[in-house]
């Protein structure tokens, strides 16, 4: 039984004997006048019969003078059953006639004076409980001849009769007891009656209410209370069901808002988090969990410098921009640039955009933090995307224009060249006029080549690359910006076929990059020297160039995204390198860079070589099939 149930037993179980004591009491209180006048009224009763029997022979006898006989009828009197002594006394308490021997001529010790019949309980001289009835008897008429005047002595005696007490006394108790036997019946007969009317309709329906609202609590919205009739708690019962389904309805749309709501946060490609004045994360987005390498942990409830910084207090705000002490204190938008720590122990460099947001939480109007982070890493991929794709429509657009009509001439060329070969008058300077201007057709054909192989879109499948033509073939695209700004290109290549798997375009970009990176470094000319070298399964490609060099303080930011520090003094997209880091990064090598500043600088492209590779996929794929 539950605590309501026990409750209301409990309140039963008191208030019903509290109830019988203080019945039991007013029957006591009205117990003990009854008592007392049950007791009077029989001794009154018996007196009365008696006294009226001695009475009446007691004026006969002193009519008649009989004395001896009165004193015979006081003696028979006192032999009666239930009666203990009879006497009579003169009006000065003198005994003159008595039913116990020796008591005749002795004095009572206070004479009774009044005129009315009394009667009440004494203890007698042996310790014995007796009624005593007092009778006295009156002058009359007949007696004023020995007794004198009636008005001078109107009481010619008194009779006394003494009852034994104790069979009124058990009449009285046992009739008494009888009576609160029965009320106590009757109360036990009303109690046992309530408690099953009060746990029949009233506590099982409070049990029923009890375990569905229990159930109810812990989340089970399809419980409700079967409850007939149409008393009150029934009414309860259909209000309460009511209820029930009007709260489950209302929880499913909720549940559904909270769910559509999620839903519209993990739709934003940024990764999105809301924080509070306490830096208590209160709501993340799949793309902040993916960022963070959480997918199944939201973070909700944990501090937000442990999620993304993994610290157990506030960042110092003097140290570093916190947004959210920014945005609380300010209560402006703030754009700031954080590295955040994975949950695989790597770094995440990001972009956040905190603004604020007012919301009333608990009854309490509250600013929170919303932040927007961008994963830069993506933010370099969306824009080296877009390089490609402008260079691909660039380059596309260049070879027809250029290509198309190339090919017009060169054509128009050859029939011309057979022409004068049929006419044998022809001038030797003409035909070699003609074959100078079809190589250079040529040259300008495989330079739109070139651009086209710069600009195609990367191959989602790997592809072997040839090192040294990919860098001959890019380099020669940049000869005249070189020689523009009095730069010496010298290539380095192993004689030897190097190759990697990759996508050829993608490498093509970085290696313009890099070339690009040291004309920057190089504003009022120098050299750059280019190397291609086989080292064991590894291939290593080198541009090192005569520059202004790099700043040591510089050197360990100098792949971040957006960090940019051009010699030539021209503000850079600062994506160049991390454009290119992340290429190498993605098939499988390492990009280092060694720079004095003043002296030039060194960077080194580590890629695995080809055949070693190949060889490594085969050896797993038979290991895979063994």
């Amino acid at each position: 039984m539950n605590w309501i149930t026990a409750s209301l037993n409990r309140r039963f179980i008191l208030g019903t004997t509290s109830g019988l004591a203080i019945s039991s009491m007013v029957f006591l209180l009205l117990y003990i006048p009854l008592y007392q006048s049950e007791l009077g009224g029989e001794r009154a009763h018996t007196a009365t019969q008696v006294n009226s029997l001695l009475q009446a022979s007691l004026e006969n006898a002193m009519l008649k003078r009989d004395l001896p006989g009165l004193n015979e009828m006081v003696k028979k009197l006192g032999e009666q059953q239930g009666i203990v002594s009879v006497f009579i006394t003169n009006p000065a308490g003198e005994i003159r006639f008595t039913s116990t021997p020796g008591h005749f001529g002795k004095q009572l010790p206070n004479p009774y004076t009044s005129h009315a019949l009394t009667t009440h309980f004494i203890k007698n001289e042996s310790g014995q409980e007796i009624l005593r009835s007092i009778n006295p008897v009156h002058n009359k008429t007949p007696c004023t001849e020995c007794h004198g005047p009636i008005d001078k002595n109107p009481i010619n005696g008194i009779l006394y009769v003494d009852y034994d007490a104790a069979p009124l006394r058990s009449k009285v108790r046992n009739t008494t007891l009888l009576l609160m036997g029965a009320g106590a019946l009757i109360v036990i007969l009303n109690l046992i009656g309530g408690w099953w009317f009060i746990h029949t309709y009233i506590l099982r329906p409070v049990n029923h209410l009890t375990h569905a609202s229990e159930a109810l609590t812990r989340g089970k919205l399809e419980a409700r209370v079967a409850m007939a009739g149409s008393d009150e708690l029934s009414r309860l019962g259909n209000t309460f069901n009511y209820m029930a389904v009007r709260l489950q309805e209302k929880l499913q749309e909720l549940e559904e808002q909270k769910a559509f709501l999620q839903a519209l946060v993990d739709a934003i490609p940024d990764g999105v988090r809301i924080i509070d004045k306490d830096f208590n994360v209160l709501l993340t987005n799949k793309a902040h969990r993916n960022q963070l390498g959480a997918e199944h942990e939201t973070g909700v409830g944990q501090p937000c410098y442990l999620a993304t910084h993994n610290t157990n207090k506030p960042c110092p705000p003097t140290l570093i921009t916190c947004p959210v002490h920014e945005v609380i204190e300010n209560k402006i938008p703030i754009k700031v640039l954080h590295r955040h720590q994975r949950t695989d122990s790597d770094t995440l460099d990001v972009e956040i955009y905190a603004a604020p947001l007012t919301a009333r939480i608990k009854g309490e109007e509250q600013t929170l933090v919303v932040e927007s982070i961008r994963d830069l890493a993506k933010e370099v991929k969306y824009s080296h995307e877009q390089k490609l794709s402008e260079l691909g429509r660039l380059a596309t657009g260049v070879a027809h224009e250029i290509h198309n009509p190339l090919a017009s001439v060169k054509l128009a060329l050859d029939a011309t060249e057979k022409a004068i070969d049929s006419n044998q008058d022809c001038p030797a300077s003409i035909m070699n006029y003609l074959k100078l201007v079809d190589h250079e057709i040529d040259t300008c054909i495989e330079i739109t080549g070139k651009l086209l192989k710069l600009g195609a879109p990367p191959t989602k499948n790997m592809e072997l690359v040839d090192i040294n033509g990919a860098l001959e073939e890019t380099l020669s695209l940049l000869r005249w910006q070189a020689e523009q700004n009095n730069i010496e290109i010298h290539e380095r290549l192993e004689p030897s076929m190097l190759r990697v798997l990759a996508s050829d375009s993608e490498l093509r970009m970085v290696i313009l990059n890099l070339a690009q990176n040291a004309f920057h470094a190089m504003p009022t000319g120098g050299e750059l020297v280019v190397s291609s070298i086989s080292r064991r399964n590894r291939i290593i490609i080198e541009f090192a160039d005569t520059g202004v060099g790099i700043q040591a303080t510089d050197l360990p930011y100098i792949f971040d995204p957006f960090f940019s520090r051009r010699a030539d003094n021209r503000k850079g997209t600062g994506l160049g390198l991390s454009i290119s880091l992340a290429i190498v990064e993605k098939y499988g090598g390492t990009i280092s860079a060694k720079s004095k500043f003043s002296g030039g600088s060194l960077f080194s492209i580590d890629l695995p070589d080809a055949r070693y590779k190949l060889e490594e996929q085969r050896d797993e794929a038979k290991d895979s099939r063994d």
